[in-house]
């Protein structure tokens, strides 16, 4: 899987799943694996043994990633997830652009 079309940052709804209907911030990518990690979305409980950083230890909650054909990047001027497509402006780089209203994305 090569180049993804959402990207660290952006704004996206998860469509299906058990948080279906959740919107988020994307804070980590996997063009890889085809994963992203969205803010407050597939919450998981993980123990920990005490640590230098974490001397307690205990049970801490944090994102799981989730499968990037799962999300939809919400358009900014639609407000409503979108279809990605791709233009060149004048400088020759490679612009997201919202399929629906034809604004740039991020």
């Amino acid at each position: 899987m090569a180049g993804l079309k959402i990207k660290k940052g952006d704004r996206v709804e998860v469509l299906s799943g058990k948080s279906k209907g959740k919107q988020g911030r994307v804070l980590k990518s996997f063009p890889g694996e085809g994963r992203v990690v969205v803010e407050g979305v597939n919450l998981m409980k993980r123990h920990t043994k005490p640590s230098q950083e974490n001397p307690q230890g205990g049970i801490v909650t944090k994102e799981a990633s989730i499968d990037i054909s799962n999300v939809g990047l919400i358009c900014e001027s639609c407000n409503r997830t979108v279809r990605v497509g791709y233009r060149f402006d004048a400088e020759g780089h490679k612009v997201r652009v919202c399929r629906q209203c034809g604004a740039d994305v991020g």
